[in-house]
Formats: C-alpha cells, structure tokens, sequence
C-alpha cells in the first residue's frame, strides 16, 4: 500500500505510523474545531477558506517533507494575496478590505496539506493502542454497480471508490495507492478533469466536502463545501474544465455550478424531487447542461436574466411514451438529446419533448434491457448496455431522424456490434487516450473491468477482462488454518480463492446458485488445509478440494496452468433454505450445517459424511460455534435470528447399521437448552439514570457542604442561616424532577447478529434494533422438559456498555489467536478493536478501543472478518463487495516477502470420479428424500391393498350379475323385485348422501376457478359491453327480405360531458372593457365632492339610567347647552349653504359635457362597427378575426360535443322507434299464433277437402333480441354437450355447422320454453281454451253413433258455413297483420336511410372539427402565453389607470379642500374687520397682531418624532409662504410688541387677534400640506401617465403578436379539408356552360345569406336616407338651444350686478355672506372652560373622598392608641404582682433558716425568665410608640407587628 505522503523506500509503513504524536487526537475535537474555524472565515472570505486551509497555513511543521518547498512558496503567494487579517477571529476594517481581494483569486500555486484533510482512526485517549494498530495492505473488491466507479487518470492508472478508499490502481504493475476519506463517511462520486490533471472526491456524511486534488502530486488543491445535504450522486466538469457541476443524493437532490479554481458556486438550485443519477455539460455550449434520473430527463440553461445568472430546467415531456429511468445519455451539437430507456429504445429528445423513438427492424428492441451509457466518439454514436452488447450507429442517421407514423417509432440498424461476453452488464466506459487507437475500459455491473477493441477491423482484439470481482455483497469469508490463503463467496453464485500475502487473486469456480455461508476444513480433518465447504442459498452444501495443477501429471495438449485450482469433492443438500452456517467441532468428526428453514443438521465427518440427523430449531439459524476444550463437554451454540440462542449436546455417532426402516432424521431425544432472549435494555437505562442522579445528588451535596464550611468560615452564624435559605431555594428547585424513563419492550423481538462462547453454559451476544449498543451476557436456565421453549423469556444476568453503537450494532465478532484481541466489524462498515487480557471472555475491560471506518458507511455491513493463522492479517468483507487486508501492528515488523503456499493435489485426484452436482434448486433434501422414499413406499403398498379389494370387488359384481339374469329367467310371478335386492334401504340412501356431499365438496374446491371465470367476465363486460348504451338490433320483415338494424351505441363522448375553459375567455372585449371602464370613471367623478361637507350623525349611546343630577352637573351641562345652541346656529346656516353649493353641483352636473354621447347612438355605432364594414374572406392575407369570432380548442371542444350530442339523441330517437318495432312484431307473432290455433281448431271440425293452407308463424331471429344472446337452461347445456361430443367424431367443417345449428337451435328452444320467452301467459291462456274447446268437439262426437236428424243436417251445415268464413277471415287477418308490419317497417326504413345520409354527414363534419381541435390543441399553449401576456399587460393598464383614477380623484379633493380652507381664510378675515368696527384707531396694530408671522413649534416635534430636520426645512419653507403672503403692513421695519395690549385698546379685540392669528396659522399650515399633498399627487400621476403609456405600447405590441399568431392559426385551419355535399343544380360556377374541373377557387354560399345581402342593401339605402333628415333637424333645434343659452347669461349677469350694489349700499362693501353666516362662537375656547369646570368638581370629590379616608385613619388611630394604653395599664398591674410576690419570696427564703446560702438553680432559671419577658414587653413598647409616632405622620409606613420568640416558635 502506498500513501500521497509516504516517502519510506519500503512502502510498507502508512502515515498512521509516522504521526505516532498525534495519536491522542479525537475526532470529535477536530470535526469540532473545523467547525468553529470554518463559521468563522466564512464571515471572513465568504467561504473560500476552510480550517484545513488555516491549519496549513499556520503550522509550517506539519506538512510531509516533499511538500515543505512548495508549501513554503505558495502559503507566501497565498498570505500576499489574501492579507493575513483573514486569520484573525474578530473583523476589522482590514478585514472587510481585503474580503473583496479574496473573492477576486485564490493564489495559483495554493495547496492544502493532505495529513490535515485525512479522516484518522480513533483512539480511545489515555490508552496504550497504537494509531497505526492495522495497516490496509490490500483491497480485493470492486464496488461494480456504483456509477462512474471507473475513471482514468492516464493510459496506466485507473481509479474507483472502495469504501473509505479512493484506490489508484496502475494496470501493468496492479499496484494500488490509496486516498482515504477526509468526512470519514465514505466517497460519494468521483470524476475527472478533460485534461487528466485534476480528479474530484465528492464525499459523503453531513454537508460533505468536493475535493480536487492535482494529478499526479496527489496534493489537495481545491475544496467545495456545502454543495449537498449528505452526499453528491455525480459530478461533471465542463469541457473547457473551467466549471464543475455537481449534483446531491437524497433528500435534497442540490444542482450546484461551482468556480472550483475560486471555491464558489455561480449557481445553485433544486434538480429534481427523485433521484437524480447524472449531471453533464453539454461539450458543444457550455450554457447548456443535462440531468437525468429516476422517471425524468431535465435540461438545463444558464441564462442572464435582469436579476442576474440564472438556471432555467425544463422538464422531459414522455407524452405517449412510457415513463422511464433514464441512466444513459448524450448531448448532441444542436442541442438535441439522445438518451436510453429501461425496455432499450433509444429516445431523441427536441425542445423537451421526444421527437422520435429509435428501434430496430421488426420493432425489436435496440438493448435487451436499460441502456446504460452513450457516447459520441468519431461521429459515430456508441450505446453500452445491460445486455453486455456494444452497438455502434450512424451519427447522421439519428441526427435526421423523425418520426414517419403514428407510432413515434423509427427503424435503424447498428453499423457494428460488440458482445462483450455472457452475463456482462456494461454500466460504464471510457475512453483511453492512446493515439491511433480505439481501445475503451468497461465497468461490469457483473463484477469485472474489460478492456475493449471497437475498431471493427481486422486486427481486432478480443474483449479482455482485466479484473474480476464478487458482484454485489460478499455473504462469508473464511481463511485457511494453515497458509496465507482466503475463500469468498456472494450471491453472485461464485466462489474466489485469494492469496492475501502476495496480493493475488488464485482461482474462482462458478454455480448456478449463490453462496451463502463458507468455512476452511480444520486441519484435524485436512491436515495440507486443502479442503473448503461451501452452503449455498439453495440449501445444498459442497465440499472443494483446493490445488496447484501444477503437481498434476501432464498430458498431451494441456492448456496453461494456473497457480491455483478447486475440485468438487463432496455435495449434499441437507436444507430446504439457504444455509446460514457451518461449523466443525473440536475434535473434526462433525460437521453442523445451520439454515434458514429452522434447522440444525449433523454429519459423520470420518464416515464420508454421512448424515447423523437434524434438530429443530424455535427460528432461522444465523451462526454455530462449537464449544472448545476448555469446556468439559463438547455442545454446539446454535444463535437464532428471532432471539432463541440453542445449546446443544454432540450427537452420539451409531455403529454402521441400516437405517433404511427409519422415516426421519429428526432427533427428538436431544437435551438442548434454550435460551429466549427478553429485552432489559429499558431496565438498564433506567438503572444508569438512577446511579447518574445518584452520582448527582452526592455531588450536590459535597458542593453543599463545602459552600456551608465557605459561609461559617467567612460569616459565622449569619453564614448558617443564609446556608439554610439557600438550602430551603435549593430544595424547592429540586422537587420538579423528571420521571424515571419507563419500561419497554419491543414487540416483535430484535435480531440477533453474533455471539461467542465465555464459559460452560455462558455466552455473549450481540442484537440489533432496539437493543442495540450493549453486549450481553447470559446463562442458560436448567434443561426442562415440562416447559414451553416458545412462553419462556430469560434476561441476561450482565452486559457492557458499548458507546456509539445505538444505531451501528456489531454486526461480527472475532478473536485473535491468542484471544487478547477481539475485532469486532460494524453494521456502518467500520472495524472496532478492543484489547483484552489473556483469555478474558468475560470483557471485564471494553473502555478502550480502536475505531477505523474503512466499508461504505451506507451500505457497507461488514458481513465477515477474520484473522490469519498466525495473527499477522486481518481481512474484512462487506456487503459494498469490498475486500480489505490489514497487516496488525506488531513490535516486531515483518521484512520478509510472504507468499501464501497452495497444497499439492493428492495422489490420484485426476483420476477420481466427478461426484455428480446439484443444480437444480427444486431438487429433494436428504430429509425430503427419505420421507418421499418412505411415502412411495408406504403407497405401494397401499396400490396392493387396493388392488386385491378391486379383484374381490369384481368377483362379487360378477356374482351380482348372475343372480340378476338368473331372476330374470324366472316366471314373472316368481320374480323378486329390484329393490328386493337391496340389502338395506339405508346403504343406498347413504350413498346418495355420499354423493351430494362429493357435489358439495367439488363445488367449494372448484368455488376459486368458478370466481376467477366470474372476475375474468365482469372485466370482459366492464372492457367491451358497458360502454355500450345500447347494442345493434335488427329487425327483419316477415313476407320479404327487408331488414332494419338499429344504431351500435356506446355512452356520449367526454367532449360532449364537459366544457372546458380557455384562457381567453376569462377577458372581457376591449371594447366592452372600455365602455365599462368609461362608466366607471364617469361615476368616480360624480361623486368627487359630493359627501365631502356632510356632517355625520352623532351617535347616541342608550341604557343609562336616570340618577337626580348635582348643581355641578347642571352648571356643566347649562354651559354645554349654551355652546351647543350656538354652535348648532352656526352648523344650519353651513348646512344651508352646503344644500344650495349641492343643488348648484347636481344642476350643473345634470348638464352634459362637451364629450357626453348618447347610450344609444353608441350602441349603434358598435353595432355598426361589427356588423357592418369591408368584411374581407377568412383566406384573406389582411383578414383580421374579430374577438367574438376567435375560435379556440376549449371552444372547438364544446362544439364538436354538441355535435356529438345531437347525433347521439337522433341516433337514440332513432333506436326506439326500432325497439318499439321489434315490441310490435313480438305482439304480431303473438296474435298470429293465437289465431293460427284458432285456425288449426277450425279446420279440425271442417272437411279435409275444404281446408285452405295454414300461413306459417314468422318467427323471432336471434339477432332481432341480441339481450338474451347470453341466457340459457338446463336443456341447453345438456344440447351443447351433446353437441361437443358429435364434434369429436365429425370433420372440422362439418364442426362448424352444427354448433351453428346446435347454438340456433338451442336458442330456439330457449324461446319457447321459458316465462321470459316471446309468447306471453295471456296468449298461452287464450291457445289453451281454445284447445279446449277443439278436443271437446270430438269427444262429443265420438259418443253419437246414431245418424244425424234434418234439424241436426241444418245446424251441421250451418256451422260448416260459418267454420268457412271464419277460416278465410283468420287467414286474411293473418296477412294483414304481417302486409301492416312490413309497411311499417319500411316507413322506418326509409327515415333511417335519410338519418344515416345525415349522420355521414355529421360524421364528416366531425372528422372536421377533430382535425381542427387538434391543430388549436398544438397552437393552444403558445396562444395561451400570447393572451396570458396581454391579459398580464391588460390588467396592469387597468391597475395603472385605476391609480390614476384614485389620483385625480384624490387631486380633486385636496383642491376642494384647498378651496374650502381658503374660503375659512376669507370668513376670518371678515369676521375679524366685523368685530373692529369702523373707524377703530387700533385697527391697524390689531390687522399686523392677526397678519404677524409667528414661528411655531410642529407637533411633531413636541411629540418627539425622529423627523426633526425634514420638520424644520419644511417650517422654514412655510414661513417663507407666510412672508409672501402677507400684505404691505408686513412688511414695514416697525417693530412692535405684540404680547402687550395697547392702552386703550379694546382687551378682547386683542385676544381675539390672538385667537384668529393661531386659526389662521394653522389654515396656513393646512394649506401648506393640501399643497405639497397636491405637487405630489400631480408628481404620482405623472409617473403613472409615462407607465400606462409604455405598458399600452407593450399592450399593443403583444396584441399585434396575438393577431398575428391568431392569423397564422386561420390560415392554417384554412388549410383543411371541409367536405361539402352538393347536388349539380347547386353549383352556378360555370365557365362556358359547363363546370370547371377545378373549383378551389369557389365560393360556397347559401341562397339564403344571398338574399339577405341583397335586401340588406335597400335597407341600408332607406336607413341612409332616414339619417340624413335626422341631422338636419337636430342641427336646427342646436342652432336654438345656443341662442337660448346666450340669452340666460346675460340675464344672470345682470341679477349678479344687482346683489354687489345691494351689498355695497347696506354693508358699504361686498362681502361673503357665507362667512358671516357661519361665524359661531370659538369652539376650542369653550370646549376648555367646560374642561376645567369637569376639572374642579372631579378635584372637589376626589378632595372629599381623601379627607373622608384621613378621618377614617385617625380613628383607627385613635383606637389604637386606647388599646396601647390598656396594655401598658395591664403591664404596670404584672410589674406590682410581680413585685409583690418578690418579696414574699424573699420572706419564705429568709424562714428557712441558712441551709442554702446560695440561689437555687430553678429559681435562677425564673428570674432570668422573668427579665426576657420584662425585657420583650419593653421592646414591645417602644415598638408601639415608634408605630404611633409614625401613624401621626401623613403618609407614614406601617410595619407589621413584632412578634416574640416563643410565638415564632
């Protein structure tokens, strides 16, 4: 093995052995580190850096010697390039500089350092194992059916993904250098670069990485981060190499275009919601890519689009064409796509849609199955595909091709092909690059790599197989006990033999069925280990000798010897399924084959390998070990897949003796032990969580103490009792505390994966599912008979911990030889290596292990691993068909070259016989043999049982018989009776039982057969017989051969159930929109100013109830009416004024304007416009098609379903008339019979000579009731069978008549048989009396032998006479019943005959309107997005316009309040020149108070709004409006004090000046606002006026695009043929007198329409006429009108004259009488006095309220002072008590004489008592007084009371 950065000559040492001081590094800390260092320079360089890269650039010491020089160079180029601050963990200034720089180019010469990107093995830290414990040495397998898993780097090297491996693999020397995996997930994809001088890794794992490493340096280059999800399913460079495109696995499926050389994406979007298998650039535009995968093809285009680069994908379009996973395809120059399918058809894909789906001659198929790769090499196109064929076309022939029928399919023929061998599936080829040659390189999906010759020549060379591989998963492996050999097996039905130590594959020997298990024969029993055995899925079991041919004698003509050759031996089958196991034991004599059927069989090995016998077991069988020695006994541990573990006993080997009389196998009398394995894993996690919080909680409680040493340390006793009020908080936390987890156990129980023996009746085992992430260990119970295996659940008395296997469970277990290792291979495919002590099976120690992810980590289980026989190689297999050699870590390393040594052939193994082999999977298991053998037998002899019954039951049926004829020969009167030959009448009725119980049990067994036939005619009746509404029934006539047949039927069509929608009937007209849209605007205007002024109505609130009112109420409510009467003075006036401005504005807005047109006249003109004009011909090149004229396929559709619909009720109609024709015939053919039986009752009385012939019944014809086609009874089965059996015996043509006959016959019978038939019960009723009464005449008759009187003569005769007239009657009722039938059916004859010229008719015309549905259908989508287009731009043009509606609308309003501010204006000023009076000395100062330029703080700015400078501009703006806008007087240098009144000067004038001033600021102010409100409306409006006019020229442009495209669609349905019937009067084309041969050029036009064009004309000349009288006479009325107009005027002008001299006279001057109407009393003023009078009385009752509570706290006061002192009192009457009894004390204590000299102890403990309750109660005193003095004080805090220790207590 060699590494990119080994430089040991040897090549034997990896890297893991030199970074012996990094062997403590975790993968944790670095996948977290990276993660860090990764967040932060992506806010550094905007992802084009990773750690890897800082890592590199920061630790010059760990680069690898060959590196140092270059490293050093490019990290200098690097560092310049980029700066150094973008290393540093905080953005600067300097940062953000040199951001820009680094998103412009990464230096040239840049590499990363490999030993930092590699993923590493783990180590547990702190343990002694080394990093480089195993060495990969070697891989033998090949991932085959992975995609483009084989790339070429040169014409040598080759590489492909193993696993975690990316190998290197040189084709002439088959050396293997080896890239690991840097995420430590596995490699998704790989690729190449055009020029062979880079290759990609894109990995696999959590946002994995794209590496691109230099070639052949092997160096890091370049690396792409967070292309995908998890993993990358293809990648692709363009053929300029500039680009790379990429694209995810599952689940996010992520199309990325990366600038690699710069690591960033250009663009990046979703490829598809399945899985998408490949992505490619087109080599011919680079703009164009493709993706493909599972039931879609995608193309892609890089489009520049106004909001910059963008990837537009257009889904593949199938059509007809069966949805297909699509793995093969190529881009072709014009941009056409060739691609494969799953059937093999090649399919051409144009514009989206398939063009043509190429075959070959015959419709056959261009692959037998998917075609895989395509490629264009040459100008020739090249198809691999899974049948092992390479087929070589013509580039022209497919780039031309197009579809020539309906069938979309084109025959074409390869101009070569290539079989590259049997049972080749090609999945992949590339080209190698040696010049002047044709030769390719093939990926096997079957397990190969093929070297191709595709020059067709005749010096081509043969399809070589460079390599061969398992295909698919490797099932089981097994090393040889005595050499450096290795065995596999798969399900690729294929046996390999391998040479790890010299890296050689040996020998492989091919089965029709796959391997599934396989074991080395120990050498106990093959002593040269040369012997293997092998079980396969099929259940049988062979044994293979292993040889050198070379030791063979040679004979004449011997091909070449190869090093290693395998000899069937032995074969057995002993299972029914796959065998699972195999094991010897100890000792070598026998041999445990284990299966998937449940059982357990045991072979003699010494006795040839006879079988011993078979246990069975609870479940499938998945592995066998034997005990060893140390065990006393020898048993067998027998691990079964549903949680039984078995221990069995060694079988006794019998003595040879015959054991032909035994049925079975089976071994009952086996003590096994059972073991049913119950989950504990919910009990152990529950035990862990205990002993975790328990380890908690002591934790907790050391800190605890430790903190309360702390606080008594620091702050005495107080620290105690903050200790304990922490502790109490503490506790109060820690009463929520989670629930225990609870206790689960699955319900179906978990696979077991492996086990090992640890001791006597001990093992270990390991499960997967749930309870995965432990080993456990178990015991087995006692052997107990009475118990149930199945009911039984046993624990495991122990277990381990394994960490990080809850979702990767150990799939394998093995120990070294010595059985101080245990390796251990994963389900994710990783290898885990635990050390152990000597011999420890019982894994006391598992904390310390080796983990190496080396399979695929998706679908690479490890499936076997194995160590050699002297521990130097460990060999792993995985189901990712991956074979690793590792070479184990040993102090004393191997210098010597190994080579494994394959055993000599025995003696005379050329000679001996070929046992015969097993290939047929059905074949008999040696059980199944024997019990079949024992079967056949016991029917043997049963046959002979029945037999010798048979030949008794003969003999006495003989016996019978001459009994019988002997009773027949007897007198009749001697004869015995049938039944007196019944011995019992109860044996005969059993046997009749017998029978209908045989009937009963046929029928439920053939009740399945009778179902599926049942099914099988409902879905026959379902497919063809109910879509049928009504089936064809013909009618015949009865004298002649006329027939009428009625319509076939079937349900109305879809076009006639449904209508469909078009796009462009969801527009209305662009007329009738405009007219909408004028009428629109029309009223918006109207309105404009209409309810501007209207005063709202108040709202009056109800429910309040009536409480009597205060005098502050009345007071308050006195100066609101007073205001409100004046205010509402003031309003009615306005509102006056407002009624008459409105009856003004209605006046005037009745007039019409200068635009206004009549409703009528409009209508008439649009009338006009449509009906009227130059219409030119629909073929016409200037024709344009109106809009209401425009035809599409949704219209075209619901009138070829009305058409449908009518033909298919005239069709009906039609039907009953012939139905009720049919019922007409029935009941004509019911009189005739009735009538003919009359006749026949007539003629029975009359003379023979006088009767007259009978007419015959017509009779019913099959076809005529098709409803009973299907019917039938007994008697007609019992006829067909009959029928069947003629047919045996006749010729086939004469079969065929008489089933014809037979079927009419039967049907006949049928007819007349049944109550359903034609002949009705009343008939049959009237046939049957008169039959009655013809056979009672004879019967009469017969009695009378006398002859017959005169009187009887005249009556005879008479009768005769009548009989006659009756008979001639009856027949002539009987013609005219059938001449009436037979004219009514040509009546309807005749009508159908009409019917059916119209219904061809209509069938033509619906020919015609099919073929123009499905020439709009093709126009259709293309029409749609030409209307959705102007639909787009027409509803846009109405949002503009309706904006600059709303504009103009609001334009208007702001100007009407403009007006009406102004008018405020000029009322103010009026009212303020009212007020002065005249002759006013101070009018002039008072008029510059009122008209003085005040700067006002803005409400905004009070309010404190962020506007302030925008405010102040616009203050600023408006003062300069003000200073404009004031008079002269504003304008003088005098200065004045406006804030002080004049002496003399009237005070309210003033402040009236003040008040008017501020109303007149702020109606500047609003002014100012209406205005710039209006500069921006006008502004608005402008803006939209220059949009509507681009969007109406786009409008019209898009317009224009739909008429012309509306015309090219009218010239091509022109193009269709209509068929016209038309007799040869109706053509007046004639040239010369004849008619012209040609009448393209004609017109078809009805006599009709002709007509009325021709009266039209006279119509339009009278209306000409009408009109012409209408003007005149409207001109003169206008003419009068104007004159009338002029007159108003000036009549107006002279009223208005009169009002100004008027007003001068009594007011002096003009003035606004509107102003003065409307002048009221200043609102805002009295509004603030009624304010303040609220106020006051609100103050006065909240004053109340408090005085009320100060009272109420005075007394409370008060209340507790008193108490107090009657405590104190209380007090001072102890103190005395106490006093009192003191001395009394002291008195008793003096009379006891001087015994005690000194205070008793109890008396000292009183007194000290008494001083702390003194000492309390004084406390509690001054307590008091505090609380009283505080309670005197307003506001005063009152503390709660104290209390004493004893009452805390």
């Amino acid at each position: 093995m060699k590494e990119p950065d080994d430089q040991d000559t040897d090549g034997g040492k990896s890297d893991g052995s030199k970074s012996g001081g990094k062997q403590s590094r975790k993968p944790s800390q670095s996948a977290s580190t990276t993660k860090e260092d990764d967040k932060v320079l992506e806010d550094t360089t905007d992802k084009t850096i990773t750690e890897g890269e800082e890592s590199y650039l920061e630790d010059d010491g760990s680069c690898g010697e060959h590196l140092e020089g270059s490293s050093s160079s490019s990290q200098d180029d690097y560092m310049e390039s980029i700066g150094e601050s973008q290393y540093m963990e905080t953005r600067g200034p300097a940062a953000e500089e040199s951001e820009e720089e680094v998103k412009k180019k990464i230096s040239d010469n840049f590499f990363y350092d490999y030993m930092e990107l590699v993923s590493m093995p783990f180590v547990t830290p702190d343990s002694n194992i080394p990093l480089d414990l195993l060495t990969l040495v070697h891989s033998f397998g090949y991932d085959c059916r992975k995609r483009a898993n084989l790339q070429l780097l040169d014409n040598n090297t080759v590489m492909y993904v193993a696993g975690n491996q990316l190998i290197l693999l040189n084709l002439k020397t088959k050396e293997q250098m080896y890239l690991r995996s840097s995420s430590g997930r596995g490699i998704g994809v790989i690729g190449v670069h055009p020029d062979k001088t880079y290759f990609t890794v894109a990995e696999k794992g959590v946002s994995p990485n794209i590496i691109i490493y230099e070639y052949p340096s092997l160096r890091p280059y370049r690396i792409l981060r967070d292309g995908t999800n998890l993993a990358y399913a293809y990648v692709d460079f363009n053929n300029s190499g500039t680009l790379l495109a990429s694209v995810g696995d599952n689940p996010d499926h992520t199309l990325t275009i990366w600038n690699w050389k710069e690591e960033q994406p250009i663009l990046r979007t979703k490829a598809f919601s399945q899985d998408v298998f490949k992505v490619t650039f087109n080599p011919d535009n680079e703009e164009q890519l493709t993706t493909s995968g599972s039931g879609h093809i995608k193309f892609w285009e890089m489009a520049l689009t106004f909001t910059g680069l963008k990837l537009q994908g257009s889904l593949g379009r199938f059509g007809k064409t069966a949805t297909t996973d699509i793995e093969g395809y190529m881009e072709l120059p014009d941009g056409k796509v060739l691609s494969g399918s799953e059937w093999g058809n090649m399919l051409l894909w144009e514009a989206g849609f398939i063009k043509v789906e190429l075959c070959r001659a015959g419709h056959k198929c261009c692959h037998r199955g998917p075609i895989n790769q395509i490629v264009l090499d040459e100008g020739e196109v090249i198809t691999g595909g899974s049948d092992g064929y390479i087929r070589i076309w013509d580039f022209e022939t497919i780039d031309t091709a197009d579809s020539v029928d309906d069938t979309g399919l084109l025959e074409i023929e390869p101009m070569n092909e290539l079989q590259v061998d049997k049972n080749v599936q090609l999945f992949s080829m590339i080209k190698m690059s040696d010049t002047g040659n044709n030769i390719w390189l093939a990926q096997d999906a079957s397990g190969a790599i093929w070297k191709l010759d595709l020059s067709f020549s005749n010096i081509t060379q043969d399809p070589e197989c460079l390599f061969s591989f398992h295909s698919g998963a490797i099932e089981a492996l097994a090393v040889s006990p005595v050499t450096y050999l290795m065995a596999t097996t798969a399900l690729d039905c294929s046996i390999r033999i391998y040479d790890f130590a010299s890296r050689i594959p040996l020998a492989h020997m091919k089965f029709k069925q796959g391997g599934t298990a396989i074991t080395w024969v120990p050498r106990l029993v093959s002593y040269t280990g040369a012997q293997i055995i092998v079980g396969f899925e099929d259940g049988v079991v062979r044994i293979l000798e292993l040889y050198d041919p070379k030791g063979l004698t040679i004979f004449a003509g011997r091909k070449k010897f190869l090093d290693a050759d395998l000899h069937l031996k032995y074969v057995v089958k002993p299972h029914t399924a796959q065998v699972t196991a195999l094991a010897y034991d100890r000792d070598g004599e026998i041999l445990a084959t284990g299966s998937k059927d449940k059982t357990v069989f045991f072979f003699d090995v010494e006795n040839n390998y006879k079988p011993i016998g078979y246990i069975s077991t609870p479940g499938p069988v998945c592995q066998l070990i034997w005990s060893t020695i140390i065990h006393p006994e020898n048993t067998l541990l027998i691990f079964c897949e549903n949680g039984y573990v078995l221990e069995a006993p060694c079988p006794i080997i019998k003595e040879e003796v015959e054991d032909h009389h035994v049925a079975s196998y089976e071994m009952q009398d086996m003590r096994t032990k059972c073991f049913h394995f119950s989950s504990v894993k919910s009990k152990i996690l529950r035990l862990m969580e205990i002993e975790r919080r328990k380890k908690q909680k002591e934790l907790k409680e050391k800190e605890k103490e430790e903190r309360r040493k702390q606080l008594e340390a620091v702050m005495g006793e107080d620290g105690e009792e903050e200790f304990q009020s922490e502790g109490e908080e503490e506790e109060e936390e820690e009463e929520e505390e989670k629930p225990l987890p609870g206790i689960f156990i699955p319900s179906t129980p978990c696979h077991i994966l492996c086990g090992f023996y640890s001791g006597p009746g001990k093992f270990w085992v390991s499960l997967g599912g749930y309870d995965s992430g432990f080993l456990y260990h178990c015991e087995f119970p006692p052997h107990d008979k009475s118990s149930d295996i199945m009911e039984k659940k046993d624990e495991p008395f122990d277990f381990r911990f394994v960490e990080n296997t809850e979702h990767n469970p150990i799939q394998t277990i093995t120990f070294s030889f010595n059985q101080d290792i245990m390796f251990c291979g994963m389900q994710d495919g990783a290898i885990r290596v635990y050390i152990l002590s000597n011999n420890d099976l019982s894994l006391t120690n598992m904390e310390n292990y080796w983990h190496f992810s080396i399979h695929d980590n998706n679908y690479g289980c490890i499936k076997s691993i194995s160590t050699s026989f002297d521990d130097r190689f460990l060999v792993t297999a995985g189901a990712d068909s991956n074979i690793f050699v590792f070479s184990i870590f040993s102090e004393f390393e191997l210098r010597e070259l190994l080579k494994a040594k394959v055993p000599s052939p025995r003696l005379g193994m050329e000679t001996e016989p070929i046992p015969e082999d097993i290939d047929d999977p059905k074949a008999y298991s040696i059980e199944n043999a024997r019990r079949k053998r024992e079967h056949d037998k016991l029917m043997k002899e049963v046959e002979e049982i029945k037999t010798r019954k048979r030949e008794q039951l003969r003999a006495l049926r003989n016996q019978f018989q001459k009994l019988l004829e002997m009773n027949e020969e007897l007198p009749k009167h001697m004869q015995l009776k049938r039944t007196d030959f019944d011995i019992d009448s109860k044996i005969r009725a059993e046997m009749n039982r017998n029978t209908v119980k045989k009937i009963h049990q046929v029928e439920k067994e053939l009740a399945w057969e009778r179902e599926k036939h049942q099914l099988g005619l409902m879905k026959l009746q379902r497919r063809f017989r109910d879509s049928l509404q009504s089936d064809a029934i013909v009618v015949h006539a009865i004298q002649s051969e006329h027939k009428l047949s009625s319509y076939r039927l079937v349900k109305p069509s879809k076009y006639s159930r449904f209508k469909r929608a078009s796009q462009s009937e969801t527009v209305a007209s662009k007329l009738e929109r405009f007219d909408k849209e004028g009428s629109r605007i029309k009223d918006s205007l109207k309105d404009i100013g209409g309810h501007m002024n209207v005063p709202e109505d108040s709202i009056i609130e109800k429910g309040k109830q009536f409480r009597p009112k205060t005098l502050s109420q009345i007071m308050v409510e006195n100066e609101i009416e007073k205001t409100r009467k004046l205010m509402l003075k003031a309003e009615r006036a306005q509102i006056k004024i407002q009624q008459r401005k409105q009856e003004w504005e209605e006046l005037y807005k009745s007039r019409p304007a200068e635009d206004y047109e009549d409703p009528k006249d409009v209508q008439a003109i649009k009338e006009a416009q449509v009906y009227m004009g130059d219409f030119n011909l629909k073929t016409a090149p200037d024709y344009k098609i109106p809009e209401h004229m425009r035809i599409n396929a949704a219209k075209k559709e619901e009138e070829l379903g009305q058409l449908d619909s009518m033909t298919y009720s005239k069709k009906m109609h039609m039907n009953k008339c012939i139905l009720s024709l049919r019922d007409l015939k029935v009941a004509v053919i019911e009189e005739i019979q009735c009538l003919v039986q009359e006749l026949k009752n007539i003629q029975s009385v009359l003379h023979i000579s006088k009767h007259i012939p009978i007419p015959q019944i017509p009779q019913i014809h099959p076809d005529e009731v098709p409803e009973k086609r299907f019917d039938y009874d007994e008697k007609t089965l019992q006829a067909f069978k009959q029928q069947l059996m003629k047919n045996k015996d006749e010729k086939p043509p004469q079969v065929e008549q008489t089933g014809s006959a037979a079927q009419g016959g039967g049907f006949l019978r049928l007819c007349s048989g049944k109550d359903g038939d034609l002949t009705t019960r009343d008939s049959l009723s009237r046939s049957s009396r008169t039959l009655s009464l013809s056979l009672d005449i004879p019967k009469i008759m017969e009695f009378e032998k006398a002859d017959p009187t005169d009187v009887e003569l005249e009556i005879m005769k008479r009768d005769e006479i009548k009989h006659v007239y009756m008979q001639q009657y009856l027949t002539n009722r009987i013609q005219e019943l059938m001449v009436t039938f037979d004219a009514e059916l040509r009546l309807l004859r005749h009508q159908k005959l009409k019917l059916d010229t119209q219904t061809k008719l209509s069938d033509l015309h619906h020919l015609t309107l099919f073929q123009e549905m499905l020439l709009l259908k093709n126009f259709e989508k293309q029409e749609n997005i030409l209307q959705e287009r102007v639909n787009s731009l027409d509803k846009e043009q109405q949002d503009i316009q309706r904006k600059i509606n709303e504009a103009l609308k609001d334009t208007e309003e702001k100007k009407n309040e403009i007006i009406r501010l102004q008018d405020q204006e000029k009322a103010l000023y009026a009212g303020f020149q009212t007020a002065l009076g005249e002759n006013n000395k101070f009018e002039n100062f008072l008029i510059k108070v009122l008209k003085k330029r005040v700067k006002r703080v803005k409400k905004k700015e009070a309010e404190g709004d962020a506007d302030e400078d925008e405010e102040s501009d616009e203050s600023s703006e408006e003062e300069s409006s003000l200073e404009s806008d004031e008079d002269e007087s504003g304008s003088e240098d005098e200065v004045f004090d406006d804030s002080i009144c004049p002496t003399n000067c009237d005070m309210g004038l003033f402040e009236l000046a003040l008040q008017l001033r501020e109303k007149r600021l702020d109606i500047e102010e609003a002014l100012v606002e209406e205005k710039k409100i209006i500069d921006n409306l006008k502004k608005e409006n402008d803006i939209l006026s220059k949009k509507v006019k681009h969007v109406a020229i786009n409008l019209n442009t898009a317009e224009e695009a739909l008429e012309a495209y509306q015309h090219e669609k009218q010239q091509q349905l022109n193009e269709l043929l209509v068929v016209i019937p038309l007799k040869l009067h109706q053509i007046e084309h004639v040239v010369f007198g004849e008619i012209p041969s040609d009448l393209s050029g004609t017109l078809v036009f009805s006599n009709h329409s002709l007509r009325w064009l021709q009266d039209r004309i006279a119509q339009l000349q009278e209306e000409n006429s009408k009109q012409q009288k209408l003007n005149k006479e409207f001109r003169e009325r206008r003419k009068q009108l104007i004159r009338e107009k002029r007159e108003m005027s000036k009549a107006i002008k002279e009223m208005k004259e009169t009002v100004c001299q008027l007003m001068i006279s009594k007011f002096g001057r003009v003035i606004d009488l509107e102003a003065l109407q409307t002048l009221s009393v200043n609102t805002t003023l009295e509004e603030l006095r009624i304010k303040k009078l609220r106020k006051e009385l609100l103050n006065a009752k909240e004053m109340k309220i408090w005085e009320e509570k100060i009272a109420q706290v005075r007394w409370e006061l008060m209340m507790k002072t008193k108490e107090h002192t009657r405590k104190l009192h209380q007090m001072n009457d102890l103190c005395v008590e106490k006093k009192k009894l003191d001395s009394r004390l002291n008195t008793l204590q003096n009379q006891q004489g001087n015994a005690f000299q000194g205070l008793r102890r109890a008396d000292i403990v009183a007194r000290e008592k008494v001083t702390e309750l003194i000492q309390l109660q004084a406390e509690r005193i001054m307590a008091l007084k505090s609380e009283i003095a505080v309670l005197r004080k307003k506001g005063g805090l009152i503390l709660p009371p104290i209390q004493s220790p004893q009452e805390n207590s």
